[in-house]
């Protein structure tokens, strides 16, 4: 109900796991499709990654299209949306790039909800060139500007669009990625319905960090941050 979500046990209902590294816990999609969108809508993501969001979709009774650039992602998705559930949601598989969604009409799409890469932070392909987490923050940041202005595209009026991102640590200095990113959201039409801090969890870094935090005197970055734009 509030501005400051924290889920300690990542969740592991249905098919979800944990083994692709840096998907969202199914906590955050279920929350946000149950209060953004109704059974029969229609959701994107289009940075489908490891099918969380698709998974929740199907169970809550809302028709999803699941878009990635990276075929291990989408045979993730296939396998672990081929469960059957009770008039369940239908969900609709398409490698693509969120900077271009020509095979979606315009604001055919009731909410989007969507995790995309932190720039560069997590490599989730090896030599893909259209995978945005091979880009260092600068052009990341530039072609966010397009998966913008898509989702803005897609979405009917008075709807809304879910994004989660974080920030990132250059010589001991934050850069707040995450804040950027909504600046982009809002330069090409949204509004900023919410700012939701996300606390984290069970980081596989932390070993790492906490000794470098102490070395280099910073502190440890422990939160995202979830925005909620209307169009």
């Amino acid at each position: 109900m509030n501005t400051v979500w924290s889920f300690p046990e990542r969740g592991n209902w249905a098919t979800h796991d944990a083994r692709y590294r840096g998907n969202w816990s199914p906590y955050i999609p279920r929350n946000l499709i149950l209060r953004y969108s109704k059974e029969g809508d229609l959701v994107l993501d289009q940075f489908a990654g490891g099918g969380t969001t698709l998974v929740e979709a199907k169970l809550l009774r809302r028709n999803i299209i699941g878009v990635d650039v990276n075929e291990e992602a989408l045979k993730r998705c296939y396998e672990k949306t081929s469960f059957e559930y009770p008039n369940s949601g239908k969900v609709y598989i398409k490698q693509g790039d969120a900077r271009n969604l020509n095979f979606i009409s315009d604001e055919s799409v009731d909410f989007v909800c969507t995790h995309p890469p932190y720039a560069d932070i997590i490599h989730y392909s090896e030599d893909r060139e259209n995978d945005l987490s091979h880009l260092g923050v600068k052009d990341f940041l530039s072609e966010m500007v397009k998966v913008a202005d898509e989702a803005y595209r897609v979405l009917k009026n008075d709807c809304f669009c879910a994004i989660l991102m974080g920030d990132t640590r250059k010589k001991g200095h934050v850069i707040p990625m995450s804040f950027e990113v909504m600046k982009i959201f809002e330069a090409v039409g949204f509004k900023t319905k919410e700012i939701i801090i996300k606390e984290q969890h069970n980081c596989r870094a932390t070993g790492y960090w906490k000794t470098n935090s102490i070395k280099y005197n910073f502190r440890l970055l422990a939160h995202e941050y979830l925005f909620v734009f209307r169009k």
